[in-house]
């Protein structure tokens, strides 16, 4: 019996996302029984590899920013980050073209981004971009402590955290814009609105509809944007080590199959393997999968996402090939010639845009964008790795935006190619040649409603449209007793620091909480009653 109470006291972890990893850590330090369980075989979430001739491509996020995040995590754990994970500051964010010719770099130095912007397009839009750059670090300076790194607030609970005196400061989050108009603000030049615009894009989001508070992500960016030694799967597995080093068990192959219930409350877990009992458990997956009673039947309280809500997804390329011409960068954003037609054929059409704007990260390159002699991704794959980048290119990933409908649209192998020759035909039109060495790895929507079900594919939870939409992602807390919630589609949003954050803040709030005892026996399941 006494066993099985220890067993019962233990908190178990639903998915090794960026935020179970962090919800792990911190529950691990303060001295708790953690028990990780991750379907796949590694950590990481979207944080995944996939292979591609002679090495492995980082096919989810590929930038690092906010390290104070991670620092703040590692640091309250009594840890170095540094220990777990290498990290470089890069000097070049990323470089940027359009059909036609133009070219922009933007830089960590902002001075430096103002200088190229003007060569770009002229002094008035430089001077627009020094007054972003100080309006963006006004606004966040505003809400990192009071809405990112904190609980979820009511919007009235958000403007007592930030003071009614400070009148100012509330009018410049701009909340009832939108930060296409709010960029007319700024700059005059279409192209500039366009680059920036895009930052709405990094939740998934259109910059016609979201809010000008997502300009934030200008002062993020100049903050630090690290390069991560071994790619962003290495932050993962840096985070996984960190937990196991403090106690933490994470297993792998382990899919959770139900979150069981006694009498309304957290009584654990079923996997293939069997129950595994715990009064507490973090659920790090899409909240629309536990909505939609994927894992357990929950209150209407915690609905899925509607599908017109739904962030975007995407169609992604994991590749290995020769550029020709436009000279790449780390990162590169290559856009298409009408931005409204893109976004308004994602949106209301629900469909792919005919000419999609193309981000690509070289994943050989280093910051300065040569092709460094050595690769850890290319470990295990026979060689040192530079003679498999010279025989076979470099390896790329390239992605599109799309619509999240992959729960009632099966993308075909004919509409994948075809969204291949597009990606080509705007890589073109940018200057931009990939001579690939074999067919790419894609994934489409389908695909990651099947990764990360419940969610129709979208791959950052609610799309961030009009001013309330901040205020409509779940909190750490959940209605049901022992049940709380992480990753990026609840607060504070999507991105793998937010993510990250997600998870601090619920294992502080499992902390603050006493699991309930429950009052029978009994386990209600998604499948009915059963006997624990």
């Amino acid at each position: 019996m006494a066993g099985q109470s220890a067993k019962a006291e233990r908190v178990i972890i639903v998915g090794a996302g960026m935020g179970g990893l962090a919800a792990a850590v911190v529950l691990a330090a303060a001295g708790r029984d953690v028990l990780v369980l991750e379907k796949n075989a590694c950590p990481g979430g979207k944080m995944r590899h996939v292979a591609v001739p002679g090495g492995v491509v980082d096919a989810g996020p590929t930038v690092f920013t906010m390290r104070w995040v991670f620092d703040r995590l590692s640091e309250a754990a009594g840890r170095d980050l540094t220990d777990y994970v290498g990290l470089k500051r890069a000097g070049v964010l990323a470089r940027h073209a359009w059909p036609g010719g133009g070219r922009l770099d933007l830089y960590a130095d902002p001075e430096a981004s103002a200088e190229a912007i003007g060569n770009f397009a002229g002094p008035k839009e430089a001077e627009g971009y020094r007054r972003f750059v100080r309006d963006s670090a006004r606004v966040f300076a505003a809400l990192k402590e009071t809405y990112i790194a904190a609980d979820r607030p009511s919007p009235i609970g958000l403007g007592r955290r930030i003071g009614a005196h400070r009148i100012a400061t509330l009018g410049a989050l701009k909340p009832f814009s939108t930060l296409w108009s709010a960029l007319g603000g700024y700059f005059n030049d279409p192209r500039l609105r366009q680059l920036f615009g895009r930052y709405a894009t990094y939740c998934g989001s259109s910059p016609f509809e979201a809010p000008a508070t997502l300009m934030l992500v200008a002062h993020v960016e100049q903050d630090g944007v690290w390069l991560v030694d071994g790619g962003m799967h290495a932050l993962a597995t840096g985070l996984a080590a960190m937990a196991r080093d403090l106690g933490a068990s994470v297993r792998f192959d382990t899919a959770v199959d139900e979150i069981a219930l006694n009498d309304g409350q957290v009584a654990g877990v079923r996997t293939h393997n069997g129950f595994e009992p715990a009064r507490q458990v973090v659920f790090n997956g899409d909240v629309s999968a536990l909505g939609a009673g994927l894992l357990a039947s929950l209150p209407r309280s915690l609905a899925p996402v509607a599908e017109r809500h739904r962030s975007l997804s995407a169609i992604t390329f994991a590749m290995r090939g020769a550029p020709e011409g436009l000279d790449l960068a780390r990162h590169t954003v290559c856009f298409s010639d009408d931005y409204a037609a893109e976004f308004n054929a994602l949106g209301r059409g629900r469909q792919l845009p005919g000419r999609p704007t193309v981000y690509l990260c070289a994943q050989d390159r280093g910051d300065e964008g040569a092709i460094e002699p050595h690769s850890s991704f290319d470990a295990g794959a026979g060689g040192d790795g530079q003679a498999g980048r010279n025989a076979q290119g470099e390896r790329l990933f390239g992605l599109v935006n799309a619509p999240a409908i992959g729960d009632r649209h099966t993308f075909t192998e004919e509409e994948q190619n075809a969204c291949l020759a597009s990606l080509h035909h705007s890589l073109g039109l940018c200057g931009l040649k990939l001579d690939l060495a074999a067919p790419p790895a894609i994934t489409t929507p389908t695909d990651f409603n099947a990764l990360f079900p419940g969610s129709g594919g979208a791959l950052y939870g609610r799309a961030s449209h009009g001013w309330m939409a901040a205020f409509q992602r779940p909190g750490a807390r959940t209605p049901i007793p022992g049940l709380f919630l992480a990753g990026g589609s609840v607060h504070p949003g999507p991105g793998v620091p937010m993510a990250a954050l997600s998870g601090m803040i619920a294992g502080k709030a499992l902390l603050s909480t006493r699991p309930s005892m429950p009052r029978s026996s009994r386990v209600a399941t998604a499948g009915g009653i059963s006997t624990a």
